[in-house]
């Protein structure tokens, strides 16, 4: 992704998350990696869908928990699971 477009995007619209009902947080268990993984992941910023490279640090059987950085920020969020691939390196 172009790097001025996502810093545009992210100065000008609230990153979205998945609810605790979404993300089933009451009934299904979460793994925690003390050494997240690299991945991309479709992150949204108001009605703007974005593709980052992130950081997966936790997950649940139908979403992930990714962090990343636009420019200086650090961003945190969770999205479906089918919404974040592993990097390969």
């Amino acid at each position: 992704m172009d790097e001025r477009i996502l810093q545009r995007v992210a100065d000008e619209y609230p990153l979205q998350s998945l609810t605790e009902m979404e993300r089933q947080a009451d009934t299904l268990p979460v793994t925690r990696d003390p050494q997240p993984k690299r991945c991309h992941a479709w992150v949204r910023f108001g009605p703007h869908p974005m593709l980052v490279d992130a950081k997966v640090a936790v997950w649940n059987d139908v979403a992930c928990g990714v962090v990343f950085h636009v420019g200086d920020k650090e961003f945190r969020c969770w999205v479906w699971a089918s919404a974040v691939s592993l990097a390969v390196d």
